[in-house]
């Protein structure tokens, strides 16, 4: 595999890494002080699926509803100690807190815009990629063997520090989880209330738009984009477009087949284009199981539909060329 390098504007900041680096190790006994209530008291709700497939707009929008508490680009400096950021956020942000509005800084209102899946805006949803990091032994590869997972990683860790921090903002935690796309079933086997919701895209639509990404955050459609997936080596010996229509195909596989090991109330199928037409739907799809765990039950004020644009627009490959890739794997 060709050596990943960043384009200037994606290029991450070395004394940003530093500097959270050591401010986490330093928390992490702190941390540790607030690990005093991991009961599963809270649903945690996990969004899964391809990349590029509207799991940025689809969080965005589930953080916006106020439904759930959610990782976010201030909680996202803590992925050491994100009990103690839960907290500090919590003295900066929360209206419980707020002294002579002291401090209203942080209190952005989170819009529907991201790039590469980033965000913007002190409480926007963050990935919270480096949290789960700590607990997945991931090395080459963004998957492990459910058996060997089960052995080497802190599955039990990553269990009891999200109940803690649900039970901090008293409300159902929602994350993206796509690093987990296929060990869908061994975090499942962590959480009797759990949710599991799978963004699926127009395959075609959704490959060009992994081609674009791999444009703008490496400068070319060459290098491969997002988790390493189990079919990462192979897929990359390929022209990008099959290489896209593979990953695309593959983890789309990988979660069809997680979902058949989960119950009816565990699992919920989220189609991109008909939740830009009627997000409500889509609430009251997620608020239902909610509702039955007894944890309450909101009334929707969102948005009423998104714009969807499933236009081509790429010049090194048409429509039928890439339908036609993506048929190869089906």
């Amino acid at each position: 595999m060709k050596p990943i390098k960043r384009t200037s504007e994606y290029r991450r900041i070395s004394a940003l890494e530093t500097l959270l680096q050591d401010l986490n190790y330093n928390l992490a006994s702190a941390n540790d002080a607030y690990l005093t209530d991991t009961s599963e008291q809270f649903s945690k709700i996990f969004i899964v699926g391809p990349p590029r497939s509207g799991t940025t707009l689809f969080m965005q929008w589930l953080a916006n509803t106020g439904l759930v508490a959610y990782p976010t680009n201030l909680l996202s400096r803590f992925f050491g100690a994100p009990l103690v950021g839960a907290r500090i956020q919590q003295l900066l942000t929360d209206p419980r807190y707020n002294f002579r509005d002291e401090i209203l800084d942080f209190n952005s209102e989170i819009n529907f815009s991201s790039d590469n899946g980033k965000t913007k805006g002190a409480l926007a949803p963050n990935e919270f990629w480096y949290f789960w990091r700590r607990f997945l032994p991931f090395e080459q590869l963004d998957y492990m063997p459910p058996d060997e997972l089960r052995s080497k990683g802190n599955l039990t860790g990553l269990r009891d520090e999200f109940n803690a921090l649900a039970n901090i903002f008293e409300k159902p935690f929602a994350m993206k989880a796509m690093i987990m796309n296929q060990n869908i079933t061994e975090l499942a086997e962590q959480f009797e209330k759990a949710l599991f919701v799978w963004i699926r895209r127009d395959p075609v639509f959704n490959m060009q738009s992994v081609l674009e990404a791999r444009k703008r955050q490496y400068g070319d459609i060459d290098t491969w984009y997002s988790f390493k997936i189990k079919e990462c080596s192979a897929l990359n010996n390929l022209n990008p477009l099959e290489s896209v229509a593979g990953q695309i195909s593959a983890i789309n596989k990988s979660i069809e087949s997680g979902f058949e090991t989960l119950p009816k109330h565990k699992k919920i199928i989220v189609e991109y284009e008909g939740f830009c037409l009627d997000p409500e739907y889509y609430f009251n799809e997620i608020v239902s199981p909610l509702v039955e765990r007894n944890e309450f039950k909101p009334i929707y004020t969102g948005k009423t539909e998104f714009l969807s644009s499933e236009s081509w627009r790429l010049e090194e490959y048409s429509h039928e060329e890439a339908k036609a890739a993506y048929e190869k794997f089906e």
